[in-house]
């Protein structure tokens, strides 16, 4: 690395307005303080690492993405978000993956949850596969490869994940509008209070793995995948992203149960589960949704792809 004299200024870094109005709509007044904050942070670290700009920021939820180009002119992503209960295990997931069919992780600040990774094309993400079943087959390879991995016990538990949603169901229902979703949500609790009283796995969990989160590699050759929300657990409770992104195709088979049940089935073979036991936690994670929905004041109601998968894998399961 030059001398700190010998290099250029670091351009300032323009926070995407999309980016300051989530943080502001999810985290209110401390939003807006990471908000403030970020130009300079984005600044130490492209400084810090010795990168420069190479192209406009892009930005998800709560992180920026500054494509940049390290000092031997390699090509990179600069990810800038603040740490929290989704984010702060991003990068042990990443490393423990080691870049076998998810982003490269090429360096990690953990206290400031800052990561440089693989740069990816970020214009192409698996919605682009015209074919349902090779886009789902994707998904579950990708899933099959995370899970195979222990989880540190470091990472939050879907134990603890699970209970959570099973203390709010009582909240849930009472706000719930339509007695046919009390229903189907009562039901899954009580597949949820059974399924809790085994043990709940301790495998690696990627927990929103969907279309837009696997991207293309620069070279167009493969597939890797992106924004781990980390978690220890079983693999039943990966399913639902892919289950219910990309819903037009699945409505337009023009038989919605047997379409969900499809990539169901298609996943749960490759990913070697138990599906009984997957179409529990797949409900459980409608169910988990829907809670957050409800107590929230988001919605009095189950969003409708949910509730039809949610439907779709109980079907042709006892209780």
């Amino acid at each position: 690395m030059p001398p700190a004299a010998d290099r250029a200024p670091v351009p300032a870094v323009e926070v995407p307005a999309a980016l300051a109005a989530s943080h502001r709509r999810y985290f209110g007044a401390a939003g807006d303080r990471w908000v403030a904050a970020l130009p300079g942070l984005a600044a130490h670290w492209l400084d810090r690492w010795s990168l420069t700009p190479d192209g406009p920021a892009a930005s998800g939820a709560v992180a920026l993405v500054l494509p940049v180009r390290r000092a031997d002119g390699t090509p990179a992503a600069l990810k800038v978000q603040p740490v929290d209960d989704e984010t702060v295990g991003e990068g042990l997931a990443l490393r423990l993956w080691a870049g076998r069919g998810a982003v490269a992780l090429l360096e990690h600040d953990e206290a400031s949850g800052t990561m440089l990774l693989e740069r990816l094309d970020a214009a192409r993400n698996l919605l682009s596969e015209p074919d349902d079943r090779t886009a789902t087959r994707l998904i579950a390879d990708l899933l099959a490869r995370f899970n195979a991995v222990t989880a540190p016990p470091v990472l939050r538990r879907l134990v603890d994940v699970a209970g959570a949603t099973l203390a709010s169901v009582p909240q849930a229902l009472a706000l719930a509008a339509d007695p046919a979703e009390r229903a189907l949500l009562g039901r899954v609790a009580g597949l949820l209070a059974e399924l809790l009283t085994e043990p709940v796995g301790d495998r690696l969990l990627h927990w929103d793995l969907h279309h837009s989160n696997v991207l293309a590699t620069l070279d167009g050759a493969g597939w890797r995948a992106i924004d781990p929300k980390p978690l220890a657990g079983d693999p039943g409770f990966e399913l639902l992203p892919a289950l219910w992104n990309r819903w037009d195709a699945v409505v337009a088979t023009g038989d919605v149960p047997r379409a969900v049940r499809a990539r169901f089935d298609l996943m749960t073979e490759v990913m070697g589960l138990d599906r009984g036991r997957a179409a529990a936690w797949t409900a459980v994670r409608v169910l988990q949704d829907a809670c957050w929905d409800l107590t929230s004041g988001r919605s009095v109601t189950i969003s409708p792809p949910h509730r039809a998968v949610a439907q779709a894998v109980l079907e042709r399961r006892p209780g």
